[in-house]
């Protein structure tokens, strides 16, 4: 029995500041759920549409020669209607072929893309085991995380308890992927090439604008010594110099992250990484080990430099923390980025000058200002649905550059333009440029500056 896993296109709208410098990074979930599957004696096979550049009107080509008995489909909000293009494309020319949705889209609205004709099942939460129990043909009334229809009612069978275990999953299926295709987001790495991974599945935060609790409440994590094994692979099958960590929190396990940096050390693993982290998840301790092992840039998530604004969120950091963690983190001699978003419930005019005043005055390396996006099955969606907030289900514009919600405090006009200016007033300053040119150290970071640079100049409204 074939099965075939495809991760769908990431089209960025025109004024999205990603839309030139984002990242093309492997689907990793995808590529989880494979090797899972290949373990169980399933033969897969991965189609990166969007790290292929695969144009809807091609997918047929593609598929058209694999008859697979099931087709899996990843999909975010921001891209679900390709997803539904492509499960459509998908079952009109392979009708026979059950159609499954998984990620966190169809986790959160599963009614809504079980509407979908095309879609026979939509896998919610985890989908390791989900998929492996409804590709061997146990009784799918009985699957755990599985939602289906039948006659025209839409079924969900109870939620999947979590994998309590992640060193019991085998490596992500990185031969089934074009390794060749990826590569970082511009400013967020030093060497070439360069891939993502994840050490744990949860968040210890519990932000309102969040997903948070989609893969569970519970946080769990990766081995130290199984994620220097996996790092090690990769630099010996792929070249890989370069490690970034897509997870939501990585500094969460002080102690795992301590020994993970003293294993690369102790081992002489010669790798550069960066990861996310939170201001209150990290200690002078923990960062100068990071340091040592490789690490040059830690994302920090501020949000807001209003208090208020942070309480309504629930963001629970303070200032002060958050400028300390910034300075000691750039004295430690690692590159800061901090992210901010503009347009948050209780925004006004004088918070958003705060958000943007806090960013100049702790000047991270790189800074990413983005507009509050209330997404489906988040505490902050729920909220400006119930309140009447939302001015779009249009789920292509929840991007994290449009405003897509009406708040009585401030103006969506207001909040792009506070968007579009922060850019403007972080970046050209002379101060910043000087010291950035100051830190570049090797002729990748020179390209990778000069790029970045280039294409953020050539968004309309940054010149204005």
């Amino acid at each position: 029995m074939s099965i075939l896993l495809i991760n769908p296109p990431w089209v960025k709208r025109e004024g999205n500041i990603w839309k030139d410098i984002a990242s093309c990074m492997p689907p990793l979930g995808l590529a989880q759920i494979a090797s899972f599957l290949e373990e169980r004696f399933f033969k897969v096979e991965i189609l990166d549409v969007h790290a292929e550049r695969i144009g809807l009107d091609k997918i047929y080509q593609h598929i058209n020669d694999k008859q697979p008995w099931f087709i899996g489909i990843t999909a975010t909000t921001s891209i679900i209607n390709n997803t539904m293009e492509i499960a459509r494309l998908c079952k009109r020319f392979l009708p026979q072929t059950k159609i499954v949705l998984g990620g966190v889209h169809p986790t959160v609205l599963p009614d809504e893309v079980l509407s979908n004709e095309s879609v026979d099942f939509v896998i919610r939460g985890e989908g390791e085991y989900t998929f492996w129990e409804l590709a061997r043909g146990d009784d799918i009334r009985e699957i755990p995380g599985l939602s289906y229809k039948s006659n025209g009612v839409y079924i969900h069978n109870e939620a999947r308890a979590l994998i309590e275990n992640l060193d019991s999953l085998p490596y992500p299926a990185y031969h089934l992927l074009p390794m060749h295709r990826y590569y970082p987001t511009l400013g967020a790495y030093k060497r070439l090439p360069a891939i993502s991974m994840v050490a744990t599945r949860g968040c210890p935060g519990r932000c309102t604008f969040c997903y948070g609790g989609v893969l569970g409440e519970k946080i769990r994590r990766i081995s130290p010594r199984r994620l220097v094994d996996e790092i090690r692979l990769l630099k010996d099958n792929y070249g890989i110099k370069e490690i970034q960590f897509y997870d939501d929190t990585f500094t969460v396990f002080k102690d795992e992250v301590k020994e993970f940096c003293t294993l690369l050390l102790s081992e002489n693993i010669d790798i550069t990484w960066s990861c996310f982290a939170r201001v209150d998840y990290v200690d002078k301790d923990m960062l100068r080990i990071m340091k040592d092992s490789g690490c040059h840039q830690v994302m920090f998530g501020i949000e807001s430099a209003d208090e208020g604004i942070l309480k309504n969120i629930n963001k629970r950091i303070n200032l002060n923390g958050a400028e300390e963690a910034i300075a000691l983190t750039k004295k430690l001699g690692m590159d800061v980025r901090a992210t901010f978003m503009l347009g948050n419930p209780g925004e006004t005019l004088e918070t958003m000058e705060k958000t943007i005043q806090f960013a100049i005055k702790t000047s991270p390396d790189v800074v990413v200002f983005n507009i509050t996006t209330p997404y489906p099955g988040t505490k902050m969606f729920n909220w400006a649905k119930e309140c009447g907030y939302l001015n779009t289900l249009d789920w292509e514009k929840y991007d994290l550059s449009h405003p897509v919600m009406n708040l009585p405090t401030v103006s969506s006009e207001m909040v792009l333009r506070y968007y579009q200016d922060a850019y403007r007033r972080f970046y050209l300053r002379l101060p910043y440029l000087w010291r950035r040119l100051l830190r570049f150290f090797s002729w990748t970071e020179v390209k990778m500056n000069i790029s970045a640079f280039k294409r953020i100049w050539s968004n309309p409204w940054i010149k204005r």
